[in-house]
């Protein structure tokens, strides 16, 4: 990565801070709901065409897959960004690969546990841009986190990066999520300050 930081509360960076955001060491705890606690016993992944099933993984099924190891900085569209997070998972890449499937649709819906979902563009998903992330820091993703399994897709604002992720559905269209469906910008580049819909 280039540029340079001082990864201090309030302080801004260099290159790598997109457009008004502000530099933190906390990791914050946002989402639209209570916390669920899940059991990696009873958790599943399922990928969808529409309303039909592709493929399921079991946790030990999907823990099985190739892993990767990534650090990349995050962005929140409330404006806090943290620096050099270090993430543990599955690239979306494999995950198609291990379905032995080309994505069918330009667009897919990640959902989660809680009830949430968030739309993404398949080009932003390939090309080792973002992995189903189950370790954090070394470490079993916490709850908080969005733990035992989140999307990661860092390059865009970290709504997009959905927690407790349970299915990704490929869809026809450019489908609103949760947050799109409330006014939230349907890609969300943090570099370009897509945050609200008409932010062009």
């Amino acid at each position: 990565m280039s540029g340079s930081s001082r990864a201090d509360d309030g302080e801004a960076s260099t290159e790598r801070l997109p457009p008004r955001q502000v530099v933190t060491r906390k990791f914050p705890v946002m989402s639209m709901a209570p916390t669920p606690v899940l059991d990696t016993a009873d958790w599943s992944l399922t990928l969808k065409h529409g309303v039909r099933p592709l493929r399921r993984w079991d946790w030990a099924g999907f823990d099985a897959l190739p892993r990767q190891r990534v650090v990349r900085d995050i962005h929140c569209v409330t404006r806090w960004s943290k620096l050099d997070t270090a993430w543990e998972g599955v690239s979306l890449d494999d995950l198609f690969a291990d379905a032995g499937i080309t994505p069918p649709t330009g667009f897919v819906l990640a959902h989660s546990a809680d009830g949430y979902s968030t739309n993404l563009r398949i080009d932003d998903l390939l090309g080792g841009r973002a992995m189903i992330a189950t370790r954090y820091d070394g470490q079993p993703l916490p709850p908080e986190h969005g733990g035992p399994a989140r999307l990661l897709v860092p390059h865009l604002y970290f709504w997009k990066s959905a927690k407790w992720l349970t299915g990704l559905q490929f869809t026809a269209r450019d489908e609103a999520g949760f947050w799109e469906l409330r006014g939230y910008h349907m890609r969300g580049d943090p570099w370009r300050e897509e945050r609200f819909a008409d932010d062009e």
